[in-house]
């Protein structure tokens, strides 16, 4: 009797196992496995809102303490996290409900990017890459003496095919509003940050490995206050 697999039965596992892919969420050099939960955000901080804005200054000076995967996790979550889960919703406003905004964070550990839906680390590169990072953003020490520098880009092309000529104008509205909630979070968190806009835009795409039309449009250096 032969003991050889039914044709039928090898399609049937082949297409479990596809099914339990996820495309789109590996890296370029690293497996879906790799991709790391993070903690569940808070939403019920003590700090309050008046006192965060009244607190809040740019930081350029931090110590060498990195940030917790709590912290990391906040600070995601307040920039662009999912705040409305029937709709997706996230925690700045976005024209037409479009999100337009990837978010990445490089550390010494390496690269990542945030997954929104899930509240995710998907990482895509490995290594200490602050450096080069700093030298990208035209030799600022306080982007290499941070914990974590929190990249923003930009797809307009998600806005732009509703809102035409008016794209970037509403795409740099949402950049401001998720820099600043993730500055105001930071204080909340007893943490420093400082906006950074003075880049070589093609050096931070090349440092990060960017997708071709993501766009780097903000750089915020967050650590411990020295």
């Amino acid at each position: 009797m032969s003991h050889a697999i039914p044709i039928v039965v090898i399609c049937l596992l082949l297409a479990v196992l596809l099914a339990t892919q996820c495309p789109g969420e590996s890296g370029p050099n690293n497996p879906k496995t790799d991709i790391i939960q993070l903690p569940p955000p808070d939403t019920t901080g003590s700090v309050a809102l008046e006192k965060a804005i009244a607190g809040r200054r740019s930081v350029r000076a931090f110590t060498d303490q990195p940030l917790t995967s709590e912290q990391m996790g906040q600070l995601l979550w307040a920039a662009q996290g999912i705040t409305e889960a029937q709709w997706g919703f996230r925690a700045a406003p976005s024209a037409g409900a479009l999100y337009p905004l990837e978010l990445y964070v490089v550390t010494t550990q390496g690269v990542y990017h945030y997954l929104p839906q899930g509240h995710r680390l998907q990482p895509r590169l490995s290594g200490n890459r602050m450096s080069q990072l700093a030298q990208a953003c035209l030799g600022q020490q306080c982007v290499e003496q941070a914990a974590a520098n929190f990249v923003i880009t930009a797809v307009y092309a998600r806005t732009a095919g509703k809102y035409g000529g008016r794209a970037k104008q509403y795409v740099h509205m949402e950049v401001g509003a998720a820099g600043e909630n993730l500055c105001l979070q930071a204080v909340a968190l007893d943490l420093g940050a400082v906006m950074v806009g003075a880049f070589q835009d093609e050096a931070v795409t090349d440092t990060l490995q960017l997708p071709t039309d993501h766009a780097p449009v903000l750089v915020i250096s967050v650590g411990h206050p020295r």
